[in-house]
């Protein structure tokens, strides 16, 4: 499934951002309205025009740039320079990184030596020579063993592999990014020494003067060039010899350039990388979902209607003195209801931070759905989330101290400063420390001080002074007005039925808010590790809100079934009971490392988990605070509606 979905893929989250806010040294998700979601599914194999990336018309023989970018792997998660091997070399290396985003997924975009001109086919062009030391070969065979990626960009279009598919009825394609630097076979390495380069093209006189590049494929071959008296040829047909790596000491650079006329046009040359082929996949998942979400409304439904509507006839009846002694219910418990839980002070930071990055998301995701966050964007997906994330922190701050005014607490300002600084700290210290680890592996996904500095400006600069300017805002409006009051004495629970165990509620609470994005989670988490495409917000916005829905739903019922237990302690509850869908999260992640992933380096599996845990944090918190509101409204809500003498 993974493969066939090459083209369409969530860093997070690269997001939970998923993966939200998500992994940060290399790939880097979020949520919108339903309405908009709706249209974008029905136009998701259409054409897509793409708003901020102006079209280039090339005048024939005029020079089109190829620029190099990172080597990947999905067996190691370490990102190299293109130029830590011993390619050709232009005589000056420029870098042409554009953005944080870029920065921070380990992206090294620099020119090459390659020469391509608009229509001008070529044919075994030589590039270069190059001697090759031991420590070469052995770089090479390092990086073959790792199954690493050469990565190519034509006019911001990336260098697609094409695959036919075997066994297929029809003969079908499929794109992989990137081509292989070689292969291994028994043993022996090849490297791919040739390339050629199918670059395909759209005109339009009417419309402009001048052709645009529509799509860019590469062919890699090894191949063993004939070299007599220092002009150099390449064999014809297929059966020529490759270039073995160990004989050699020297290694001889080529190139094909092939241009030709496509009906492709510009607006829709990303369809190859974003074509979806799994979308009926992502049907079961919305239908899934949408099962899950009926059954919980089915529950809250009756609740509401049936139950909850007799318990607060009854209760608003006259009742005679013995009656009300008799009484049971949640009604019980109406002096010790709103009563100030145990570490308010966290929960309300809790809340607060999963309000911030569920307004993150919900940008995120509107402008994922209006084009403004497309893969021809790259780098834009990972800097929106972090800068939305930073901008949320004035919504934190006011969700913050409103909870924590409610609960009559008064150290305002080490609640406003834990705000500030708990969570995102928590983030902050896992990504340096990971930051370190690849810093000691030379890769190129470690981000420089520099940029670290920038982010940390970021987070002061910005970030703290919104969320103590919300916190302001928020300790100046008048408290929160509770129906019921709070009695000085708390009120003694009786003994719990086993089935309202908190680790029982908190299971079965997790599950199903888990349940509902598990299908989709997978697309992420493949767009995140096995560097795929994700293009597919419409889907994405449409099980965001189902997810939204069932986390409230589920702690709308276990909160009534246990006030109907005369258990007053639902804040935490609440909170954790749709929250606990992260442990799932996480849980899953391990399935899926030891099932998709080849993971074998401790330092790509430290990677891999720490980012995780960062993505299953902000889905504690996001999941959490949604279930905790929803549960507050419900209960203010049905406490109002009682007549309490």
């Amino acid at each position: 499934a993974s493969a066939a979905h090459f083209g369409s893929a969530g860093r997070v989250a690269r997001a939970a951002c998923n993966a939200m806010a998500g992994p940060m040294s290399w790939q880097g998700r979020r949520w919108s309205l339903a309405a908009a979601a709706t249209g974008l599914l029905a136009a998701q194999s259409s054409a897509l025009y793409l708003p901020g990336v102006a079209p280039i018309e090339y005048q024939e023989g005029g020079r089109v740039e190829l620029k190099v970018n990172k080597l990947t792997s999905v067996k190691t998660q370490l990102p190299y320079g293109y130029y830590s091997l011993p390619y050709c070399q232009p005589s000056t290396i420029m870098e042409s990184v554009e953005n944080l985003g870029e920065i921070l997924e380990g992206d090294m975009i620099e020119n090459s030596p390659y020469e391509v001109l608009m229509l001008q086919n070529t044919s075994c062009k030589l590039l270069c020579r190059r001697k090759l030391a031991p420590e070469d070969k052995n770089k090479f065979e390092s990086m073959i063993d790792d199954e690493y990626l050469v990565n190519w960009i034509v006019d911001n279009l990336p260098a697609a592999t094409r695959y036919v598919k075997k066994g297929h009825k029809s003969g079908g394609t499929t794109y992989m990014n990137g081509f292989p630097v070689g292969i291994n076979r028994n043993g022996h390495y090849h490297i791919h020494n040739h390339v050629s380069l199918d670059l395909k093209f759209h005109t339009s006189p009417n419309e402009y003067e001048g052709y645009r590049i529509v799509g860019f494929e590469v062919e890699p071959y090894s191949m063993l060039q004939n070299n007599e008296g220092g002009q150099v040829s390449c064999p014809d047909g297929t059966n020529y010899p490759s270039f073995e790596l160990a004989p050699h000491d020297e290694i001889i650079y080529t190139y094909d350039v092939q241009w030709s006329e496509s009906d492709v046009r510009w607006a829709s040359r990303w369809d190859n990388y974003l074509k979806m082929t799994g979308g009926q996949i992502h049907w079961f998942s919305i239908l899934n979902s949408l099962m899950i979400m009926l059954f919980l409304s089915g529950m809250v439904a009756m609740i509401l209607l049936r139950t909850l509507h007799r318990d607060i006839t009854k209760y608003n009846e006259l009742a005679s003195a013995e009656e009300a002694a008799e009484e049971t219910g949640w009604k019980l418990v109406h002096g010790d209801v709103f009563r100030k839980p145990r570490h308010s002070k966290l929960l309300a930071v809790s809340v607060g931070s999963g309000v911030q990055i569920f307004g993150m998301s919900f940008v995120t995701l509107v402008f994922a759905l209006f084009g403004l966050l497309s893969p021809a964007h790259r780098g834009a997906l990972l800097q929106c989330c972090l800068l939305l994330y930073t901008f949320m922190g004035i919504a934190a701050g006011y969700v913050t101290s409103r909870l924590y005014k409610m609960f009559n607490g008064v150290d305002w300002k080490a609640t406003t400063l834990l705000q500030a600084f708990l969570y995102p700290g928590i983030f902050f210290g896992i990504f340096f420390v990971l930051n370190l680890l690849i810093w000691g592996q030379k890769s190129s996904g470690a981000v420089p001080f520099t940029t670290l500095f920038a982010v940390l400006c970021l987070w002061f600069g910005i970030s703290v002074p919104l969320v103590f300017l919300g916190a302001y805002f928020g300790f100046r409006k008048p408290n929160i007005e509770l129906p019921v009051r709070t009695n000085q004495i708390p009120r003694q629970i009786p003994a719990q039925p086993w089935f309202m165990h908190p680790v029982f509620t908190c299971s079965v609470g997790g599950i199903l808010p888990f349940g509902a994005v598990f299908t989709e989670l997978f697309f992420i988490m493949s767009s995140i590790w096995q560097h795929q495409f994700y293009y597919l917000f419409g889907f994405l916005a449409l099980v965001l809100i189902i997810l939204v829905i069932t986390c409230a739903e589920i702690s709308i019922a276990l909160t009534y079934f246990q006030l109907t237990s005369e258990d007053y302690r639902w804040w935490w509850r609440s909170f954790l009971s749709s929250g606990s869908s992260a442990v799932f999260v996480f849980l899953y992640s391990i399935v899926y490392f030891t099932s998709r992933l080849q993971i074998e380096k401790a330092v790509s599996t430290m990677l891999y988990f720490g980012y995780m845990a960062i993505m299953s944090i902000i889905f504690f918190l996001f999941t959490g605070s949604v279930g905790c509101i929803a549960a507050f409204i419900f209960v203010r809500s049905i406490y109002g509606s009682i007549k309490i003498d």
